[in-house]
């Protein structure tokens, strides 16, 4: 069952209200993609809390009027993937951050140091290890 603005985990009893209402959205999303709760909670709530502080106006007035309890299933998303380790790479001149069995690589960096510190925070929220491979292998 969805959560809403009436029925949602304790933890997120001290956001604003639109905060909340972000990490709910994001929470029911991942759960309609096969996420557990407790993976869920924390994930939605760091990336609430990210949103909420860049939000814009728009954006904010977009979250009042949007139905949080109705998500489509991402058919990409891959919640078992979660247990396995983030790898760092370079290939067609990017450093790149993928997590282990996942086709493609999640996000692009110009410089291996940035790269490796998405993966060390990537991996730090699942508790996994990040593996950093040279620039030839």
């Amino acid at each position: 069952m969805p959560w809403t603005l009436d029925d949602y985990p304790n933890t997120w009893k001290n956001m604003d209200e639109l905060e909340r209402k972000k990490a709910i959205d994001i929470a029911n999303a991942m759960l309609e993609d096969g996420y557990e709760e407790g993976r869920a909670i924390p994930i939605a709530t760091e990336q609430a809390e990210n949103w909420y502080k860049d939000a814009t106006k728009k954006e904010l007035d977009e979250l009042k009027h949007k139905d949080i309890t109705k998500h489509q299933k991402d058919k990409d998303a891959n919640p078992e993937l979660n247990e396995n380790d983030v790898e760092v790479y370079k290939e067609d001149g990017k450093w790149k951050v993928r997590t282990y069995g996942a086709k493609r690589a999640a996000d692009d960096y110009d410089n291996k140091e940035e790269a490796v510190k998405r993966a060390e925070h990537i991996a730090d929220n699942r508790s996994t290890k990040v593996h950093v491979k040279k620039a030839d292998e």
